[in-house]
């Protein structure tokens, strides 16, 4: 038996620059192939592709049920619709450069708002606002994890890391998550000695000025990047942005901090601050969450679904065996395995499992690498699937 490696171009690929050509492995068989050597009528065929800009405009058929009503919409500000932020994805260079934009403004909006609320914690002596600022810091750093592994995911596969370097956002997640941790620690504390050691709120009226410039600049930020997050296809984004909003409502807390103070209760600015501490554990909680799903490989079955439903409906598809999704990054990888006619060729199950991809692919929003299994049908797999085993 012979084999050849074959590079193919495919005019619906919009790949980066700095990224190699996709490559197929094709097994070409002679007039006697050896049934060992040709896997008993396996085929496997990977591609490496990216949607273009417009996202193909494909549905992705999720099934969820939106939500209605006044409470809905206060879900919605705080957790999204599970498939908003693939709503359009670009290509890979374009989505990196967006997002690195997007990182490097709200960077700048957010300190400058820190800063700003650093000036006033000194002139009114708030806990709650202090915890609310340590926090707006926080929020900016995690700007800078996101952004190297925007970098590193630019890079292309070597032969150590041939999948390349998009988990590098699941480790920024990482990263993310302790920052969330430490300024939730840390705004604890504060809270806490002031209720040992309590001491008077002063400039009541710029402690809300402050709370309200805190609200606004992070709410801005906020939209900003979850907005980008869900052009891009970065659940990162999303989640780091649904952090800022919530630090805005934080800062609307101090504002009830520096009412309760001019009323003549002093305990109300370190009960802010303890308040402002639960809220952050939250947002911590989901944030784990989130970053221990993507380490776990973990995706929306809907997704799963969408991939079988799209596999079926290819002509020549008997019936699909297994299907497993992965997050890189922001992007998806799909393995599937499908049943074939017995009949067929090695090379007309090659083509079948090229199709296979292609609609993969272009069905599956997000998705930009498919490796398609194509083996005999069941009752005719059980002798070649026995061989392989004796052959391991």
């Amino acid at each position: 038996m012979t084999t050849a490696d074959h590079e193919h171009n495919h005019p619906h690929d919009k790949a980066d620059a700095r990224t190699p050509p996709a490559r197929h492995t094709h097994a070409a068989h002679d007039t006697k192939p050896d049934a060992a050597a040709l896997g008993h009528g396996h085929a496997e065929h990977q591609r490496d592709a990216k949607p273009d800009a417009a996202g193909h405009g494909h549905g992705h058929g999720h099934g969820h049920a939106h939500h209605d009503g006044l409470l809905g919409k206060v879900k919605e500000i705080f957790v999204p619709h599970s498939h908003d932020s693939s709503d359009k994805i670009d290509s890979a260079l374009e989505a990196i450069k967006e997002g690195m934009r997007c990182l490097k403004i709200s960077f700048v909006g957010l300190i400058a708002t820190a800063l700003i609320q650093t000036v006033v914690v000194f002139l009114t002596n708030s806990v709650a606002l202090l915890g609310d600022t340590l926090h707006n810091y926080a929020d900016a750093l995690t700007a800078i994890p996101l952004a190297i592994a925007f970098i590193l995911g630019r890079r292309v596969a070597t032969r150590a890391y041939t999948y390349g370097f998009g988990r590098a956002e699941d480790l920024a997640g990482i990263i993310v998550v302790v920052l969330i941790a430490a300024s939730s620690a840390y705004a604890g504390y504060e809270a806490v000695m002031r209720f040992l050691h309590p001491s008077d709120v002063r400039n009541v009226g710029v402690l809300i000025a402050a709370g309200v410039v805190g609200f606004l600049g992070n709410e801005i930020v906020a939209q900003y990047r979850i907005r980008t997050g869900r052009r891009i296809g970065s659940a990162a984004l999303v989640a780091d942005g649904l952090h800022a909003r919530t630090d805005g409502f934080t800062s609307l807390a101090v504002v009830l901090s520096a009412v309760g103070a001019w009323l003549g209760f002093p305990l109300a600015d370190p009960i802010i601050g303890l308040l402002i501490t639960i809220a952050i554990l939250f947002v911590l909680r989901d944030a784990a969450r989130e970053v221990y799903r993507r380490l776990m490989d973990a995706v929306d079955p809907a997704l799963v679904d969408q991939a079988e439903k799209v596999i079926r409906s290819t002509p020549g598809v008997v019936e699909v065996t297994g299907v497993q999704l992965r997050w890189v990054g922001h992007a998806l990888r799909a393995e599937a395995r499908i049943a074939v006619d017995s009949d067929l060729s090695l090379i007309e199950a090659h083509h079948l499992s090229h199709q296979v991809e292609h609609d993969l692919v272009h069905g599956v929003r997000r998705l930009t690498t498919a490796t398609i299994h194509a083996e005999p049908l069941p009752h005719d797999a059980t002798a070649a699937h026995n061989l392989v085993s004796h052959h391991h």
